[in-house]
């Protein structure tokens, strides 16, 4: 049985009004990983996401560039306890 890992991310620079949210639940659903993504009020992205240990690297790896129209300036992750649920979904705004 594949390894599970559950990361919670937070995404820094030109990321929000330039689609990064639909991009991610596109990307995660892509990966086949369960979590959410919403905006931060301080206007990072914030996503968690579970699934097999490689494709959560890759994920993480992916929003290191993001949709075309964005600018990622920083990506950091951190383990995270909490089980996200079944499925992507976007989460509202905090």
């Amino acid at each position: 049985m594949e390894d599970s890992r559950t990361v919670r991310v937070l995404v820094e620079g030109r990321v929000q009004g330039v689609w990064y949210r639909g991009w991610t639940v596109q990307e995660a659903n892509a990966h086949g990983l369960d979590g959410w993504v919403r905006n931060r009020s301080d206007g990072r992205v914030e996503a968690v996401f579970h699934g097999p240990a490689d494709r959560v690297d890759r994920m993480i790896q992916s929003c290191r560039v993001g949709p075309p129209s964005a600018d990622v300036t920083r990506v950091s992750a951190e383990a995270w306890s909490e089980h996200p649920g079944h499925g992507f979904r976007q989460l509202a705004s905090v």
